[in-house]
């Protein structure tokens, strides 16, 4: 486990592009170019990036931010992208990324890390439910 590399873009984008894709979407190449620079900005609400390797080849990726709340002074902290490839499911790297950002947020005093998924995803859920609670809160999005 370890944070992107600027050496790391291919690998990047590869799992990103396979996150995407599981989630039956995509995003203009300008968000690929933006995303990517913003991962090694300064500053304090940027994104930050860490990818899961297994013999040296990175595996699993996840993506998180940190936000301001009006609930705390510390924030919260938002795992926006988790992603681990099919063969390396069920190895730990998931919930390796996961703790990794718990511990990142807990770095800077930050105690809520949330994320969401899709119903639908059974295979992410199990580890969810086993490493987390489920708040019942249901999202809602204005297109």
């Amino acid at each position: 486990m370890r944070p992107l590399q600027a050496s790391d873009h291919d690998a990047w984008r590869r799992l990103w592009t396979d996150y995407l894709t599981f989630y039956e979407t995509t995003v203009p190449e300008t968000v690929y170019l933006t995303t990517w620079q913003r991962l090694f900005s300064e500053g304090d609400f940027e994104p930050r990036g860490l990818l899961a390797l297994i013999n040296g080849r990175p595996v699993g990726l996840v993506h998180y931010l940190f936000h301001r709340s009006c609930w705390s002074i510390e924030g919260n902290c938002y795992l926006q992208d988790l992603y681990t490839a099919p063969e390396a499911r069920g190895m730990g790297a998931g919930e390796a990324l996961i703790e990794a950002v718990r511990k990142a947020a807990a770095e800077r005093g930050v105690t809520n890390v949330y994320w969401m998924t899709h119903e639908t995803n059974a295979t992410a859920r199990r580890l969810y439910d086993r490493v987390a609670r489920k708040t019942g809160f249901i999202e809602y999005d204005l297109l």
